[in-house]
């Protein structure tokens, strides 16, 4: 069952299911984000990792050649890291950033992440995992502009919307119980093996 605003209200009091959340944005020429009919809509924050080719070493004549991304061994120094109040990705740009709320999931609940349709329609695809139950941390969020033109992503406001599910039975075994690698994390986390 999908969790009410209400509910997703008395969750944040009872048990901090989200801190450093908002009541509900709109309007003001910013992206809404805070709570909704049936989610919570999270806001990006300031820090931000970008795979950027302009970076790598000037000197080589294809500064991508022997250059690969692997999840088992990954290379840290392909990414740049800063820290703004808006970032322009380029076509088919990649980038890391993380959520303004911390999230504490209730043994009973996941959540279900989906990008704004403020952003899908401009070509922003944002992709994120399951808040599995048990976990807590800042969310890493992984964004990618599929559209010809640069995107301009504002820092402080709405990203994705959160959904809350309730199953219908508590689970047996918790990302917490599983010791997952990606337990309390904070600020941008790239990939773990």
């Amino acid at each position: 069952m999908i969790l009410s605003d209400k509910s997703i209200l008395e969750r944040i009091i009872n048990q901090k299911m989200i801190e450093n959340w908002s009541q509900s944005t709109k309007g003001d020429g910013k992206i809404s984000y805070g709570i909704t009919s049936y989610g919570y809509d999270m806001r990006v924050a300031r820090d931000f990792k970008v795979f950027r080719h302009e970076y790598w070493d000037k000197n080589v004549v294809n500064p991508l050649a022997g250059k690969s991304i692997d999840p088992k061994a990954f290379d840290h120094s392909v990414m740049t890291h800063c820290e703004v109040d808006e970032i322009w990705l380029a076509p088919n740009e990649y980038a890391l950033c993380r959520s303004v709320e911390w999230f504490n999931m209730p043994r009973d609940v996941v959540g279900w992440v989906v990008g704004k349709s403020t952003y899908a329609r401009c070509g922003l695809i944002v992709n994120c995992t399951p808040l599995e139950p048990e976990w807590c941390g800042h969310l890493t969020i992984e964004i990618s502009n599929t559209s010809p033109l640069p995107i301009r992503v504002y820092a402080m406001e709405g990203i994705a919307q959160v959904g809350f599910f309730t199953g219908d039975s508590i689970c047996e075994i918790s990302y917490k119980d599983k010791a997952g690698k990606y337990q309390n994390q904070v600020g941008v986390v790239g990939p773990k093996l």
